[in-house]
């Protein structure tokens, strides 16, 4: 029983920490200067949220669907844009397991920028 107790608490952190450890090695970059590098944008964001916020370069593939569709997305160095922390952090975990340079991300939701500076204090995000 107690090894079951055991397995069991293994896989849920390791589910937890997929979804919530940081990803390290990546730059916040402000929206001016994914619009004019020279990197490739995945807009990770569901249709509706990108819709309502275009960036009008890069490719929208939401989170849901990028295991799927990894192979269109062409091998350049890549900015990735989410709209909070755990679709950043799943998001390129995915993209780095499937051999992308991923160099940096955008965050485009304010109360999530917000949460997250204030986190980043005590908490990594």
């Amino acid at each position: 029983m107690v090894i079951a107790s055991l397995f069991a608490l293994t896989i849920i952190s390791y589910f937890l920490f997929l979804r919530s450890f940081p990803v390290f090695g990546l730059v916040d970059i402000e929206k001016k200067k994914v619009e004019t590098n020279n990197f490739y944008v995945i807009d990770l964001r569901d249709y509706n949220e990108s819709y309502k916020d275009p960036l009008n370069i890069g490719m929208n593939i939401p989170i849901a669907y990028l295991k799927r569709y990894y192979n269109e997305i062409p091998n350049l160095e890549l900015i990735v844009v989410a709209s909070n922390c755990m679709e950043r952090n799943i998001g390129v975990r995915i993209l780095r397991k499937k051999g992308f340079k991923v160099v940096g991300y955008k965050m485009t939701s304010r109360k999530e920028i917000g949460k997250e500076k204030h986190l980043r204090l005590g908490i990594f995000c």
